[in-house]
Formats: structure tokens, sequence, C-alpha cells
């Protein structure tokens, strides 16, 4: 399998054709919606024309079973030697848990935090030291909350062989700390193939179709 670069980042894309199906399939479940005149508010504070939550596409056996076998897919294409796979908390766990189960492989999740109670554990279910470890995301913004799950199993003392997430916004800052903390990521989709096929379907004018564009050039002074 030939991977495809974005022009603008480092993250790869397991296949073209596949990006652009994934994005329609999200669009069309309303996993993701786009709203440019209505924008959203993300938890941070910056306006969006955009909200993903791929976690719908878990109600949709078709969409659900896609996923699965191209994560599974794309996982056995590009890593090698994966012993245990790792949900990232909350969204990345059902997806991790599918992937395991079609692989064959180990479960376990990574919380945003330790719990405040019992062990107090972060990563949920058997690690041991050295073992090589894939992370699985649904959905990469700037890359933190993720990466952060990463420190956890390596300050654990397991090997993270990298990453594969469902769909990414492809901003420059997530790129920036991929590399600085010298993780790969493999995604499914992303937001220039949402584009790509918003265009196909003409379901914006030209002029919405700049804005949209705009926003990931600099999301946070978008509007």
């Amino acid at each position: 399998m030939e991977f495809y670069f974005c022009t603008r980042m480092s993250i790869k894309i397991y296949n073209p054709k596949l990006a652009a199906e994934i994005a329609a399939d999200l669009l069309k479940i309303g996993a993701i919606k786009l709203s440019p005149d209505k924008p959203f508010t993300w938890a941070s504070g910056w306006k969006s024309p955009i909200y993903c939550d791929n976690r719908l596409s878990l109600s949709y056996p078709d969409v659900r079973s896609k996923i699965k076998t191209a994560l599974a897919l794309a996982i056995s294409n590009t890593f090698d030697g994966i012993d245990v796979i790792a949900g990232v908390a909350t969204a990345g766990i059902p997806q991790g848990a599918l992937v395991a189960e079609e692989l064959g492989l180990p479960f376990i999740y990574v919380r945003s935090k330790s719990k405040g109670h019992g062990l107090q554990n972060m990563i949920e279910g058997k690690i041991e030291n050295g073992q090589r470890v894939l992370l699985v995301e649904d959905l990469v913004s700037t890359g933190g909350s993720s990466l952060a799950a990463a420190d956890a199993l390596k300050e654990a003392g397991a090997e993270v062989v990298g990453m594969i997430a469902i769909f990414t916004y492809g901003f420059k800052i997530s790129e920036d700390n991929f590399k600085e903390k010298g993780v790969d990521l493999i995604v499914l989709s992303d937001y220039h193939h949402l584009l790509d096929h918003a265009q196909d379907e003409r379901m914006f004018e030209n002029e919405v179709l700049k804005t949209l564009k705009e926003w990931r050039e600099n999301p946070g002074n978008w509007k």
C-alpha cells in the first residue's frame, strides 16, 4: 500500500480513495457536520465551521464495519510486531476494542487522567514492560490529549510504535506536536478530503469553500 502525504503535513493518509469514502460516510450519517454560517464553539473557545463526533459511526453497522476493517488493515500494513492495541479515552476506546478483536490482540485503554480512587490507574488493562503498543484515536485536533496517552504508556515502560486515527483536521500544530514526540500517525481521512468531497458534491458555493479552507489555516482567529 502506498501512502499519500498531505501537502501541509507529514501525517500519512492510508489510502486516498478510502479517505474520500470515509469522509462521505461520516458526513452522511451526521458524524461530521459543516456549518460555516452558524459555527460551533469548541471547549477551547475556538469558533469552528465543523463538528466531528465519530462515536456516531458506532450506531451504523455498515460504517462501523468499514472503519474497523480499514483501521485493522492500515495497522497490519504499516506497523510490525504489535503486542497490544490501546484506545485513547474516551472515543478511542470502542474503536480500539473493535480493532483489537479484529486483529486478535490484547486491548487496554488510557484515561485522560488517573482515577481518583482504588489503584488510581491511568492505564486500564494488562501492560508489561517493553511491550509494543499501537494507539487508536477517533479524532486528532492539536494532538495534545492523544500524545499525553502515548506519554503515559512510555512512562509505564511500553514502546509506542505509533498511532492511528479515523479523522484529523490537519492543523500545523498537530504536525509539530507529533514530530516533537516522535510518534508516527496514520489517519483514514482528513479535512482536506472532506472539503474535496464537499466541492465535488457542490455542497457549498466557492466563496463558502474558501472560508472553510481559511478556517484550517488559522482556526484560533477565524470569524
